[in-house]
């Protein structure tokens, strides 16, 4: 179905093309990044990224049967102390694999790795208050909401609120157990 692999200076133009105003990129990163998005942008958040000890990991992610590049998704904020992460930068950006099913399957990927791999206990995100597929999404993958922070992104002379939401391993491996891990990938 998909796998993740490491995001790579080489996947930047096509990430690129998938930001196209300055609303959808403030969706997808929040306030990390400005509008238009750059390589230079980019490459200073790879920097760090991707190693071993690194607090952010980010991924492509593939669609096995093409081949191609459909989507990003990163593990952020990642505390080997606390053994808590942020979920963050989540994006199917081809059209033609928009709505075909593959969100669960690439958060799954995701939180595999947070959990199996890195032995992390949390992972949050936060998702926009308008953004009702992701929320259905997040509710359906086992995260709780925690809270709602209110105006919290200044868009133009608008203010976004967003949900904080959060997931632990034993949450996890219990939907795996209860749903099977053929049905998320």
């Amino acid at each position: 179905m998909i796998e993740l692999k490491h995001f790579t200076e080489e996947d930047i133009p096509q990430l690129i093309s998938w930001i196209d105003t300055p609303e959808f990129l403030v969706q997808w990163s929040g306030t990390g990044f400005s509008f238009p998005l750059t390589d230079q942008q980019l490459i200073k958040y790879l920097k760090e990224a991707n190693k071993e000890d690194s607090k952010v990991h980010a991924f492509k992610v593939i669609h096995l049967e093409s081949s191609k590049v459909i989507g990003h998704i990163s593990l952020g904020s990642i505390n080997f102390h606390n053994r808590n992460a942020r979920m963050c930068r989540v994006l199917i950006g081809d059209g033609d694999m928009k709505g075909k099913g593959l969100a669960p399957f690439i958060v799954n990927k995701l939180l595999n790795i947070a959990f199996e791999q890195f032995g992390l206990h949390k992972v949050s995100l936060a998702v926009y208050d308008f953004n009702t597929p992701a929320l259905k999404l997040y509710q359906k993958m086992g995260f709780h909401t925690e809270g709602l922070i209110r105006e919290a992104s200044r868009i133009g002379d608008d203010y976004w609120n967003y949900y904080e939401m959060s997931i632990l391993s034993r949450e996890w491996r219990s939907l795996l157990n209860n749903i099977g891990r053929e049905n998320l990938g």
